[in-house]
């Protein structure tokens, strides 16, 4: 019981030592309008794309396909859905790319993702997961357009 106390004390005194303080430079209207928790993250789903079964090797298909794809891309760009998008380095998974997808749930990110030709015919397949991160994600596209001598 001694125990008990001493350890419940010591969390209790660690606790109010190493309380969370106020941000001065917080800015409630900009973290509502990203939808930021207290700690300014917020929930997002987390796609990899991987090789799909879908195995066709007819080219004009596949430029059927992909130029869908990253129209696709950047319309979900556009609308605020898709936060970060980018290919991966060749790798013993066959992962081929990832999305980060404003989304709030896994049912809402699927639905999203089946406006893409290339994931629909299974050129490509998708992990998702529910992913936890800084909301100010969606803002840092404007600043990218900016960076961006080509546009793809």
């Amino acid at each position: 019981m001694k125990k008990t106390f001493i350890v419940l004390l010591f969390w209790s005194i660690t606790t109010t030592l190493i309380a969370q303080q106020e941000n001065p430079v917080f800015d409630k209207q900009l973290a509502d309008s990203l939808g930021a928790d207290d700690f300014g993250m917020k929930r997002y789903v987390l796609v990899i794309l991987k090789s799909g079964t879908n195995k066709t090797d007819n080219k004009t298909i596949l430029d059927s396909l992909f130029r869908g794809h990253m129209a696709n891309i950047n319309r979900l760009a556009e609308t605020g859905k898709l936060v970060v998008a980018g290919p991966l380095g060749k790798n013993d998974k066959s992962y081929r790319g990832i999305f980060i997808l404003n989304a709030k749930t896994l049912d809402e990110a699927n639905a999203l993702l089946l406006t893409d030709p290339a994931i629909k015919e299974h050129v490509f397949d998708v992990e998702l997961f529910e992913w936890y991160g800084s909301a100010a994600l969606p803002v840092y596209l404007k600043t990218h357009q900016r960076l961006e001598r080509k546009k793809p």
